[in-house]
């Protein structure tokens, strides 16, 4: 029996071809390999190459200019309007691109809460699209599709361009557009999977605290005692390796919400890094890569064997999946209130220890900060790490001002009672160049030591200029020096010096918020440098 989404003619297509609607796996397979799109890996998974964007393309993403968009948006460099004559003209685009052709409809939902989620519909001309986010978001059960409306709808019409571009005053041919009170977006002219993702990331930035619900950019997992940590960071620097646990059950990899219930993912899958992707190292990763599993712009030889060292078309190499390749994987995708957070940052310049206590104030300031370094090929024009701060270990993805979302935590730490730790799963024994990247056998013995409690029973020490509490012993960790991290450098004075260098760069980042009120007056929380 074909099965017709409801709505149709209220999409705006033409003359509407085959309509191939939440498509099971098998049916999607056999789209992209008959259609050309995809090859087959010896594993099961398969293959596309997502064309010249590799990564997302922030300089192209805006919102429709919008009494409502202007009343709640944070404008500024992330969050950019674009007049509503231009979206109009580039909607239409759009449509008349999926127009006159067979299209692929995913229905799906965004949170595993029944009182957060939203309902989402995709519409693309592409299998493999289909088949990213079937991987990636919540798949309804067929009686709640008998009646599914959506909240929101993706027009991903990535083969039109905006060839007026420079007329419209935009940055390039691409386009990713929200419609934040038609509750629409389109996106043209990059074929990234990655944009559907994280443009309804954003969405749910926008629409959560508004309801007083906290979305957050990190992964999640709980243990058998019901303990659940949340792991902060931008892509590249270990959310998904290190939630990844056989001793834990995942919740989600990427995308979260926490609401009066507790924490629930947002997603139905996950996106993993897969550039030096071995079994060794992460084996639960490496086993979902299997039939049903996508990998994008990888490397294979003549049979199908992956070369995940080859990172000839991209740093940045993924694979997306069911969240039910991990074998271990928290049922219902929810869990309660956390114990712990972690903000994972990637330290470019080697100076910042492989694990710290925050204070509550300390727990802020770092959210806000959001200190990291971007990974190469996360996005277009990156070729290597870049130390940068991004709010909220996610400022991309933040329509709203940052001291909302801020906020919001600020509050559930202090209601719940959570404990909070700054984990540099970047470079030691000196910066970028000449220092080498934390080991993740370390870095999963600094988890471990939090997660169970035991680094509570370490002797700590102060970093000189940040004021960190910094263990001096831990267990799992053989070569204590590198908890402090200027035992690690040949040249102390070498070290001494760029520590203060990181230090006057959080400062400077840190005046932005000296005019959001006293509220986030957290300076004293934060480097000093005499």
């Amino acid at each position: 029996m074909k099965r017709i989404p409801k709505g149709l003619d209220k999409l705006g297509l033409k003359n509407i071809g085959e309509v191939y609607y939440n498509l099971n796996y098998s049916e999607l397979q056999a789209h992209e390999i008959n259609k050309g799109e995809c090859q087959l890996s010896t594993s099961g998974a398969a293959i596309c190459d997502t064309g010249i964007f590799t990564g997302r393309s922030p300089k192209d993403k805006y919102f429709v200019d919008q009494p409502t968009a202007r009343k709640h948006l944070a404008l500024g460099d992330v969050n950019r309007l674009i007049d509503k004559e231009i979206y109009d003209e580039l909607l239409a685009l759009s449509l008349e691109q999926l127009s006159n052709k067979d299209i692929y409809i995913v229905d799906a939902f965004c949170g595993s809460s029944p009182n957060s989620r939203r309902k989402v519909r995709f519409v693309s001309e592409i299998a493999w699209q289909a088949h990213f986010v079937t991987n990636m978001f919540i798949r309804p059960t067929k009686e709640e599709l008998l009646d599914f409306e959506p909240d929101f709808t993706v027009y991903n019409a990535c083969k039109a361009t905006n060839k007026n571009y420079q007329k419209h005053g935009l940055h390039s041919d691409v386009f990713v557009i929200f419609d934040i009170e038609n509750n629409t977006s389109i996106i043209g002219g990059t074929w990234y999977g990655g944009e559907m993702k994280k443009g309804i990331f954003s969405m749910m930035n926008y629409w959560l605290p508004l309801e007083g619900r906290l979305p957050m950019h990190c992964s999640a997992n709980v243990g058998k005692e019901g303990d659940v940590c949340l792991f902060f960071g931008l892509s590249g620097t270990g959310k998904t390796t290190l939630s990844t646990d056989p001793n834990r059950a995942l919740i989600g990899d990427d995308e979260h919400g926490w609401d009066e219930e507790g924490v629930f993912n947002f997603e139905g899958g996950c996106y993993a890094k897969v550039i030096e992707l071995d079994e060794a190292s992460e084996p639960e990763i490496f086993r979902a890569i299997k039939k049903n599993a996508l990998l994008e712009n990888v490397v294979i030889d003549a049979v199908g064997n992956v070369d995940y060292t080859d990172n000839s078309k991209t740093e940045n190499t993924r694979v997306s999946y069911p969240i039910g390749h991990i074998k271990n994987y928290q049922k219902g995708l929810q869990a309660g209130h956390p114990q712990n957070i972690i903000f994972l940052t990637a330290d470019a310049f080697g100076v910042l220890p492989p694990v710290s206590r925050l204070t509550k104030q300390q727990a802020m300031y770092y959210f806000l900060s959001g200190y990291t370094a971007k990974v190469a090929g996360t996005e277009r024009g990156i070729t290597e790490p870049v130390a940068t701060f991004s709010a909220c270990f996610g400022e991309a993805f933040l329509p709203l001002h940052p001291t909302v979302y801020a906020k919001l935590l600020g509050d559930k730490i202090d209601e719940h009672h959570v404990n909070v730790y700054l984990v540099n799963t970047g470079w030691t024994g000196g910066k970028y160049g000449i220092g080498k990247r934390m080991s993740i056998k370390d870095t999963r013995a600094c988890i471990e030591g939090i997660l169970s409690g035991s680094i509570n029973n370490s002797e700590f020490e102060t970093l000189d200029v940040f004021n960190l509490a910094i263990p001096k012993l831990l267990k799992g960790v053989k070569d204590y020096n590198i908890l402090n991290p200027r035992n690690t450098w040949d040249v102390k004075e070498e070290y001494d010096k760029t520590l203060k260098e990181l230090a006057k760069m959080f400062q400077e980042n840190f005046k932005r918020y000296q005019d959001t009120g006293s509220e986030f007056d957290l300076y004293s929380a934060g480097p000093i440098v005499v």
